[in-house]
């Protein structure tokens, strides 16, 4: 009986069966209008070599995979909260990861790329990322709940080809803020030494574990990428991210600093030359050698913009990209794919994830305001609480009541009423944190703040309840529609 491969061998041998692919544009279905945009580049010197798609409906990924048949498409998933120590327990986890495998066969997509950060922790939901903790039981989680992803795409795939897609885990933005034991790139190497995974390496989110951990005061930016790049498990990245950078768009002072301005990951503002310069850097690491593609980040972006970008893009790296991802992948390909083993799975001990499930506890109620930092993992923000600070006076209040839908504009009657009945809409935040709830349902942000307003009023002005689910309903079936319903061209666009 032959010898299993080894963790490095399983990897290989899954990121043989994919292609290099250059450079392309990270996407969303809906905005901009992606076909639109795709049609723009039909008269252009240089073209997307592939799109990665932000997760959709099947019906809309379906239009997609329709109108552009011979593109090259990647997915990008959402909602698969694998830093969480009770992710594999979720009641509807299987049905979240059968729905993922749906999406990625429709989309023919190599690989699924998720962040290593989440949205909700421990009965505390948020709008955007937060990092996960960086500690070893936390890695040790986080390359479990990847192994049992894995398993489940590697089982729905069987009777196509020997592996399912391959997982990537995306360095995860920084907004403001990082807590844990351990530093970022040996959290990372925790986790790609436990499980087969490729990784993705944004380089925006590099440049925020720059701004906003204590290194920035000890190193200049290009002596920190080196560093960094020293530690983290270079060899394993599949993908580079570019994206914007800019201050966020909530009330509050930003500290101006010519050398590391307050900027956090923005992909609708324009790539920085900071960026640009440290995707050189990265390219020429001489241990970057599973490469496949290059994806600007450009969801939200104007399609004039996203024109502009990508030929300054392919002009400066185009070449070298193609090359590189190119030899990667003819490298890769000389070893045999045969097929891989079963992934193994705890590596975490029952102990490990209940210090963590405490760990996020801890953490949703610091991040939201209602405990001062504590314990070693939030040591160093302790020290310097200015940036937790930030994210709780400015950045987390815009999130609940503003991001991913204006809460007066989805519900304008309810909002005049409550302001008439004395009911001020600023307390949606303290309310909303103010103890945990249950999740049952897959992560829908919009559905969710839809939910909560819903329970806000009812709990807060009764009376009102009424219009507010009259709001909520029409709210939902507009989304509904809209989720499943992306408008192509009159004609395909090939």
């Amino acid at each position: 009986m032959g010898s299993f491969p080894s963790v490095e061998q399983d990897f290989r041998r899954r990121v043989s069966l994919i292609p290099g692919l250059g450079l392309g544009l990270s996407v969303d279905v809906y905005s901009p209008d992606l076909f639109e945009l795709m049609s723009r580049f039909a008269g252009e010197e240089s073209s997307p070599g592939y799109l990665e798609i932000f997760r959709a409906t099947v019906p809309a990924l379906k239009t997609v995979r329709r109108h552009f048949p011979a593109s090259r498409l990647t997915y990008h998933g959402e909602g698969l909260w694998v830093t969480q120590p009770e992710f594999s327990g979720t009641p509807f986890v299987k049905e979240e990861l059968n729905e993922v495998a749906r999406q990625l066969a429709v989309i023919q997509s190599p690989w699924l790329n998720h962040e290593c950060a989440t949205k909700q922790m421990a009965g505390y939901s948020f709008g955007t990322y937060l990092p996960p903790l960086c500690t070893a039981e936390s890695a040790r989680v986080v390359a479990d709940n990847i192994a049992l992803v894995q398993e489940t795409l590697d089982g729905a795939y069987r009777q196509r080809q020997s592996c399912g897609p391959l997982f990537l885990l995306e360095l995860p933005p920084l907004t403001y803020f990082s807590a844990g034991t351990i530093s970022v790139p040996h959290f990372f190497r925790t986790v790609a030494d436990l499980v087969p995974c490729g990784l993705v390496l944004d380089i925006g989110h590099l440049w925020t574990v720059y701004r906003y951990t204590s290194v920035r005061r000890d190193l200049p930016l290009d002596r920190f990428v080196e560093r960094f790049l020293e530690e983290f498990p270079l060899e394993r990245v599949v993908e580079i991210h570019v994206a914007g950078l800019a201050c966020h768009e909530s009330d509050g002072p930003v500290r101006q600093d010519d050398a590391a301005p307050e900027w956090i990951d923005a992909h609708a503002a324009p790539i920085r030359p900071v960026s640009l310069e440290m995707l050189e850097q990265v390219l020429a690491h001489p241990r970057l050698v599973q490469l496949r593609g290059v994806a600007l980040e450009v969801d939200t972006k104007p399609v004039p913009r996203i024109v502009e970008e990508f030929r300054a893009a392919a002009k400066r790296f185009g070449p070298m990209i193609e090359r590189k991802t190119a030899e990667c992948a003819a490298h890769t390909g000389t070893l045999t794919r045969s097929a891989t083993h079963r992934i193994e799975r705890r590596h975490a001990s029952d102990i490990d994830r209940q210090r963590l499930q405490d760990a996020y506890v801890r953490y949703a109620r610091i991040a939201s305001g209602q405990q001062p930092p504590a314990g070693p993992e939030w040591q160093g923000v302790a020290e310097d609480s200015t940036g937790l600070d930030r994210y709780r006076r400015h950045y987390l209040p815009h999130e609940i009541l503003h991001w991913g839908g204006e809460v007066t504009q989805m519900f304008p009657d309810s909002c005049r009423a409550l302001a008439d009945a004395g009911v001020p809409l600023d307390g949606l935040v303290a309310w909303w944190f103010q103890k945990a709830r249950p999740v049952d349902q897959p992560y829908d942000f919009f559905l969710l703040k839809i939910e909560r307003v819903l329970a806000f009023v009812g709990e807060r002005a009764p009376a009102l309840l009424a219009l507010a689910e009259r709001e909520a309903g029409a709210l939902r079936r507009a989304y509904a529609e809209a989720s499943d319903t992306v408008e192509p061209s009159p004609e395909p666009v090939r």
